[in-house]
């Protein structure tokens, strides 16, 4: 300044500072120091009258300040190497004027702090709140010496011609260190932020500092900065170094040594102008752009202790445990087989001779049960209902109404055709469909006449399209999660992440390794049902090859694609899981639940295709079926909340949707939807339920359908009223009650027809039924929720319950992973005692 108004000052008197600077040599630096010093001098002598004080520590000094003088205090403290002492600057002013502000500057060694009272602080849309009481804590620089003493000086200045009355005081703060596990307590407010020191103590290497307060409002800062000076210590720049988070009763970070090559670091609180970042009301918009808000009282007590974090040993232990758990499964499968091989085996050896089959030993096998009525009707109607030519087609070898001899001559022709479109083509099949399909009752011999090649080529299709799905869908998910992750720990934002950060153990660049440990188990249970069904599929195979009538005339078709899928689906249902947990967010919620989908649609067509072997959908119509959930569910995650017009359009889907399934279920798809299925509609509604008053044909089939359209009508209308904010966990609730529902009727179905659950298959059952309900109960806790601020998440945060390590959210990976393996091998074993069933004894359902 005073050089600029020296330069001023002689140009505008002459050109003489121009020709100085074009002179040469030492005139010219001589004629422009001289210049400099009188200029300087004359505006210093002009301006300002320097007072300064030889000020103390704890005294109150009430002054006056106005634009013709400026007051120095000069402090001295001493400073020690092995302890550590905070100062802190307390100012008030108390003149009512805000027109114009006092100026303090504290210089000190390695530091400048200034600052204006009153304090302006500026909210969101730029709102403006004045604060007359200013404490701000002085950065502590570090020293060598084992005692040094240090002088810094507080200048305070204004520009006010008519002054401001002061009150200034300078105080130790003594308990500037925070120690492990005790609890420090304090007050701030958004004028006075307060910060900490912590030394991290010998073989400590990584802790969890945990701020608390009985007070959800206001909305506050907490922060973890380095040693350096300055310290950023308010709201319009706490966040521009180290890892900060925001909080309203709970914040917790979990802190490195490695990321602090002082071994110490500052705990900075700083309590916000406005608590919208926190969930908390929206202010009201001033009517003038500089219009000054009262702020009122806001602050804050706060409680912040220091623990140590988990050491090596519990990360060993963790991962060891998960590890044994998985494995342990491996175990069990394996003696499980052993077992029943030995079964088997002893079996074989008492009902047939060595080294032949039932087909060469001609006999046929028998049911272990008596069937009731429905199984009768079945075969009866079965042998009446099927015209010449459908009896005299080659590939309808579902009916075991014909000589043994036959059997391997028909097998051969059935394989000729490997195309799906020969067999569906010919005029007499598809009229024999239309008589097959709408028999008051079906058994599985009607439903099972394609060729088996055909359909198996069909259905693993399935296998093969998820396989791609995940290669495609993974990739981009990796990466993303990856920026994601960069982000976190290049900025330090910890509000970009929904962790439960009581239970966040960082392993390397992941800040919650635990979380995505524990969605292990999905991939190595995944893996063990894909060993599981390889194993039944070439064990199948082997029998077809040697002509094996159990394999080829009895039991519920083995067709294995869609186990196949599902084993995958669930391997990248745990893969996603532990992508979307490396950053938890409502911007990649969907990766997490995408599988889901695609877990409970494949379950729900598995069902479907055990009776329904022949009609059941391609992969290309579910697949693209599921994919429009999915959009659905990315439309209501950005879409979804509050939005009236979403969610009507969304529910008049849903329930078209159903209405659609419903026809093409209850007609085993011998309907067709075209511009006259309006007049047909109301003709049969005339015709069967007023003319005649009849009641439905498949009874059994409407009784499912009007339990599912009740659910889903429900659950629509539901979502209609209640617009839920986690539309992607409401899409997911809709698609687990279908299945479950449909899975009930299919249980009660099968007793109800005189079939038997046979032990394994009853103890999967039982077993999957407790751990799906401990896993629910695991899963409702609610550790953290993206459907919040962040701040308002963590309020749900806790400590870890299971080995230090792992959290409720955790335990649900375990338990749900477990369950769905479980499911999967219901649905494998679920119909084990139809294996020696002729399929015209089998009863569809």
């Amino acid at each position: 300044m005073v050089l600029r108004s020296c330069w001023k000052s002689r140009h505008k008197s002459s050109s003489g500072p121009v020709h100085c600077w074009l002179r040469p040599g030492v005139v010219a630096l001589l004629w422009l120091c001289v210049t400099q010093f009188v200029c300087g001098s004359v505006a210093l002598g002009e301006t300002k009258n320097v007072i300064q004080k030889d000020a103390e520590f704890d005294v109150t000094y009430n002054d006056r300040v106005t634009s013709e003088n400026q007051t120095i205090y000069a402090f001295n403290h001493t400073v020690s190497r092995n302890k550590t002492e905070g100062v802190r600057v307390t100012v008030d002013v108390l003149s009512q004027s805000l027109e114009s502000p006092i100026l303090f500057v504290v210089r000190q060694k390695q530091a400048v702090l200034s600052f204006q009272v009153p304090l302006i602080l500026r909210g969101l849309y730029q709102r403006k709140y004045p604060y007359k009481h200013v404490g701000r804590t002085l950065c502590q620089p570090p020293t060598r010496a084992a005692s040094e003493t240090q002088y810094f000086f507080v200048d305070v200045s204004t520009l006010s011609s008519q002054g401001t009355n002061y009150n200034l005081r300078v105080s130790r703060v003594e308990s500037f260190t925070l120690q492990t596990d005790k609890k420090f307590s304090f007050i701030a407010s958004p004028s006075q932020p307060q910060y900490f020191k912590y030394v991290f103590p010998d073989g400590v290497d990584t802790v969890i500092v945990k701020v608390s307060s009985d007070m959800t409002f206001p909305c506050s800062v907490m922060s973890i900065q380095d040693i350096q000076c300055p310290v950023y210590d308010l709201d319009n720049n706490v966040a521009f170094i180290g890892m900060y988070q925001t909080m309203t009763k709970k914040g917790a970070i979990t802190v490195q040594r490695k990321d602090f090559p002082s071994n110490s670091f500052y705990v900075v609180v700083v309590v916000k102008t406005e608590d919208e970042a926190c969930g908390g009301p929206l202010r009201f918009y001033p009517l003038r752009p500089d219009e000054l808000i009262d702020a009122g009282n806001r602050s804050k007590t706060v409680d912040v202790v220091v623990t140590p974090a988990i050491n090596s040993d519990v990360y060993v232990m963790g991962m060891l445990f998960c590890l044994g758990i998985f494995l342990s499964f491996y175990l069990l499968t394996l003696l499980v087989a052993f077992v029943e091989s030995r079964r088997i085996k002893r079996r074989d050896v008492y009902h047939n001779p060595a080294d032949m089959s039932p087909a060469e030993t001609g006999k046929t096998p028998a049911s272990p049960y008596e069937y009731g009525s429905f199984a009768d009707n079945c075969s009866t109607l079965s042998s009446e209902a099927i015209t010449d030519s459908a009896t005299s087609t080659d590939n309808n070898y579902g009916y075991m109404e014909r000589p043994l001899d036959s059997v391997g001559r028909s097998r051969q022709e059935s394989l000729s055709s490997v195309e799906e479109d020969d067999y569906d083509t010919l005029d007499d099949i598809n009229s024999d469909k239309n008589i097959v399909r709408t028999k008051k009752f079906l058994c599985v011999s009607d439903l099972a006449r394609k060729d088996k090649r055909v359909l198996s080529k069909k259905y693993q299709i399935y296998f093969w399209n998820i396989a791609t799905i995940g290669v495609f869908y993974a990739l981009p998910v990796i990466q993303l999660v990856i920026t994601y992750q960069t982000v976190v720990n290049v900025t330090g934002n910890q509000d970009i992440c929904y962790y439960n950060f009581m239970c966040a153990h960082p392993l390397g660049a992941l800040s919650a390794f635990n979380n995505i440990l524990s969605n292990l188990g999905y991939v190595m249970l995944g893996l063990l049902f894909l060993l599981i069904v390889l194993k039944r599929d070439i064990v199948h195979n082997r029998a077809l090859v040697r002509n094996d009538l159990n394999a080829l005339e009895c039991g519920i078709p083995k067709h294995f694609g869609l186990f196949y899928a599902m084993g995958t689906a669930l391997m990248m249902e745990g893969l996603l899981s532990a992508c979307y947990h490396v950053c938890p967010n409502y911007t990649n919620f969907q990766f997490d639940t995408s599988f889901m989908y695609m877990i409970a649609g494949l379950c729900m067509l598995k069902l479907y295709q055990k009776r329904h072997p022949d009609i059941n959908a391609s992969a290309y119509t579910a697949y693209a079926c599921l994919a429009g959930v999915i959009f659905f569910s990315v439309l209501g995650v950005v879409f979804g909340r509050g939005n009236t017009v979403f969610w009507i359009v969304f529910s008049v889907i849903h329930i078209l949707a159903t209405l659609l399934l419903s026809t093409q279920l209850y007609y085993m798809g011998r309907w067709r939807f075209d511009s006259g299925v309006l007049r047909r509609v109301v003709y049969i509604i005339y015709t069967d339920s007023i003319r005649q008053c009849s009641g439905p044909l498949y009874i059994d089939r409407m009784v499912l359908l009007v339990m599912g359209n009740i659910v889903n009508w429900s659950l629509a209308a539901y979502g209609l009223i209640e617009r839920p904010n986690d539309f992607a966990s409401y899409l997911l609730a809709i698609a687990i009650c279908n299945l479950l529902l449909y899975f009930a009727f299919y249980i009660i179905m099968k007793l109800r027809s005189g079939e038997r659950i046979k032990c394994l298959a009853l103890v999967c059952i039982l077993f999957t039924a407790v751990v799906w309900g401990f896993a629910l109960y695991f899963f409702f806790q609610g550790l953290s929720t993206w459907q919040k601020t962040p701040a308002e998440s963590r309020e749900h945060n806790r400590d870890c319950i299971l080995l230090s390590f792992f959290d409720d959210h955790d335990i649900w990976h375990f338990l749900s992973s477990i369950a769905m393996f479980g499911s999967f091998l219901v649905l494998l074993t679920m119909d084990d005692d139809l294996d020696t069933v002729q399929r015209d004894k089998i009863f569809v359902f």
